[in-house]
């Protein structure tokens, strides 16, 4: 079979169109080592499916840092409560005291 061209609906013209494009790198599903031509619109699935991959990880990321910071912010507010010199209470002006 031609490796028929999704834009031109011809066959492909590789090296002489600008979509043709070299990718160097792990392929994301597989693992394995990647360095390859292909059409760029070829290439749209597998890079979005990647770019969600390495987003669900940020966000992962971002939320274990979130839940740290607010760990480290209670002890913190702990230790500035238990600290605090501990006043008594004033009697008020014209109490029950004689």
């Amino acid at each position: 079979m031609k490796n028929m061209c999704p834009l031109l609906k011809k066959e492909c013209i590789e090296h002489q169109c600008a979509w043709y494009t070299h990718v160097i790198g792990k392929d994301p599903q597989t693992g394995k080592d990647m360095d390859h031509w292909d059409c760029a619109v070829r290439w749209l699935p597998l890079l979005i499916t990647e770019g969600a991959r390495q987003t669900h990880n940020v966000a992962a990321s971002v939320d274990s840092m979130r839940n740290e910071v607010i760990q480290r912010q209670d002890v913190l507010n702990n230790a500035v409560r238990v600290a605090q010199p501990q006043t008594p209470p004033r009697l008020e002006d014209g109490g029950n005291d004689g």
